[in-house]
């Protein structure tokens, strides 16, 4: 019989709301949720059947009943919280971004590490079955040898200095925000390498934040990728992989509910399996299939990879002189 895991959820915001429709409908047990205020936390619990409400991080930490924390809070305080959660022998899977930076993502790697315990940066489209079909595809090469990918998510965020997206202070901007996306799904097909040259420009606001970026990256020779991302502009949020032999569409990457093999303009493939529930349960079933193998990172979601993601996100905001308020300095 497998070993029954309980999840403690921090945060209470819409991230954590689909989080944990797609982690009930994947059966994993959410046992307790953590949220600044008790009125928030009993209030989220109410609405999805948890057990426990805390306002009180370091409290539900104390709760030896707890297997796996998930972090769904703004991303100022991901490093903070991941940290304390690995010291107290918490397995962690970590909203994107998982860090501000490569620093403070090296910080984490290094704790979860010491601690033995799992910890995984929470990309959850990587884990839908269209993207999984896709690296079937491209491990079997059947688009040939990549020559370009082409990437973009943006959507149009109302102002609110104050806001998550738009606030400095909270690591807001399109960049950690939005363009994560398209530059984990280009890892992805590049193999979790480092580009050997980024190019970037970024707008930034009036709150200092970028709201759009546009990055092209190098991968060696005809291995080009280019995406946009924007958090004010509404964008035709697709992926594209060409190579020698064909390509692959996949339609709003994001949610990833389909994905389009394309061989020589002639034969097409339109793969759209059954979906469970929103989506979100397929990354939670990976890290609880992980931790019962005694695995403490993702062989789909390395450490290594998400540290070339935050390091590749460090060099675009180095080119445009964007730093976050007290973020920790990259080495």
């Amino acid at each position: 019989m497998e070993k029954s895991l309980n999840w403690a959820l921090a945060g209470t915001g819409g991230i954590s709301n689909r989080f944990i429709i797609g982690l009930k409908a994947a059966g994993g047990k959410p046992l307790a949720v953590v949220s600044r205020t008790m009125q928030n936390a009993r209030g989220f619990a109410n609405r999805h059947g948890v057990e426990k409400a805390c306002d009180n991080y370091d409290q539900m930490l104390e709760d030896k009943s707890i297997d796996i924390v998930y972090i769904g809070t703004p991303n100022n305080t991901h490093r903070d919280m991941t940290i304390k959660a690995l010291k107290a022998k918490k397995a962690v899977l970590c909203e994107k971004p998982s860090a501000l930076n490569s620093a403070e993502l090296r910080e984490m790697i290094s704790t979860a590490r010491e601690n033995n315990c799992f910890f995984m940066e929470a990309m959850w489209n990587r884990f839908t079955p269209p993207l999984c079909k896709v690296r079937e595809w491209l491990a079997q090469s059947l688009i040939g040898e990549i020559k370009i990918v082409q990437a973009n998510f943006g959507f149009n965020s109302p102002f609110n200095p104050a806001g998550r997206v738009y606030n400095p202070e909270l690591g807001g901007g399109s960049l950690l925000d939005a363009g994560i996306y398209p530059l984990a799904l280009i890892s992805m097909v590049f193999g979790g390498i480092r580009p050997g040259s980024v190019k970037s420009q970024l707008y930034l606001g009036s709150t200092g934040v970028d709201e759009e970026a546009f990055v092209i990256l190098s991968y060696g020779g005809p291995r080009m990728a280019f995406y946009a991302s924007a958090i004010n502009t509404q964008m035709i949020n697709d992926a594209w992989i060409y190579g020698t032999s064909g390509k692959i569409h996949v339609p709003a990457f994001t949610w990833a509910h389909s994905a389009d093999l394309i061989l020589d303009n002639r034969y097409n493939y339109h793969y759209e399996p059954e979906y469970i529930s929103n989506g979100y349960g397929y990354e939670a079933v990976e890290v609880m299939n992980c931790i019962r193998a005694g695995k403490t990172e993702s062989p789909v979601m390395s450490w290594n990879e998400s540290l070339v993601l935050m390091e590749t996100m460090d060099e675009v905001r180095r080119q445009s002189n964007f730093v976050y308020p007290g973020e920790i300095k990259t080495k």
